[in-house]
């Protein structure tokens, strides 16, 4: 987290998930943006809603903390195409209840109209298409 802006911040949480984060600022200062979620253009076939399950599904480890996100073997991109418009929601961060008056911040962007974001119930993805029922 300490590293270049644009490069990989890997971590392990809970002894199970690694979960990937955006380096934001200069060096030497801890910024990042945690990914939560993605919605999947092609060729996943695991859940992709949650830090865990995004890095699980992509193959992200900790192999790939400090990878430059503009190179070849970890990046980020726009998909190509059309794109259906975007609506932002904002919310409070989740699962930082530990940093007190922090954890109230409003730094959870998020597409509002996506079945991919992080807290949404089994139910609200089942009627989505994107998860099979039990």
């Amino acid at each position: 987290m300490f590293g270049a802006p644009g490069h990989a911040y890997v971590y392990l949480i809970y002894g199970f998930w690694n979960c990937l984060n955006v380096v934001t600022a200069t060096v030497g200062v801890p910024h990042a943006v945690l990914l939560r979620a993605l919605e999947p253009v092609a060729n996943l076939k695991h859940g992709t809603w949650g830090p865990g399950l995004l890095s699980r599904a992509m193959g992200i480890d900790r192999s790939l903390n400090g990878a430059d996100l503009c190179a070849e073997r970890l990046w980020i991109e726009r998909p190509r195409g059309e794109r259906r418009a975007v609506r932002i929601g904002r919310s409070t961060r989740i699962g930082v209840e530990y940093s007190g008056e922090w954890a109230q911040r409003p730094w959870r962007f998020f597409d509002r109209d996506s079945a991919y974001v992080s807290t949404l119930s089994a139910a609200v993805r089942r009627r989505a298409g994107i998860l099979e029922r039990p």
